[in-house]
């Protein structure tokens, strides 16, 4: 796990892409699991998105502030970025706008 202490962009993007892909994996399978009889899941899709989106915030933190370590916590915040506007674009059909 020392890889993680190393300062680099791509790791911070790789890590802001991973840590929420299994967290949102995590969520899905409770949600599937812990529903009521008649509903496909507990919590819609989108707002499992969203809190899968949380500890990025809160690793992007830790990186920058704690270890100071900013192109990881950089590169985390682009991978975050960039996962909340393809969000946006699918969910909130913003497009719409842009045409």
């Amino acid at each position: 796990m020392n890889f993680l202490k190393k300062d680099s962009i791509g790791i911070g993007i790789l890590i802001g892409i991973i840590l929420p892909a299994l967290l949102f994996a995590l969520l899905f399978v409770l949600s599937v699991a812990l529903a009521p009889e008649g509903k496909q899941y507990l919590i819609k899709i989108s707002t499992l998105l969203l809190i899968a989106m949380i500890p990025d915030l809160i690793l992007m933190r830790y990186y920058l502030i704690n270890l100071k370590l900013d192109k990881t916590g950089r590169g985390i915040m682009l991978a975050t970025f960039v996962l909340i506007i393809v969000y946006f674009v699918y969910f909130l059909k913003i497009t719409s706008f842009l045409n």
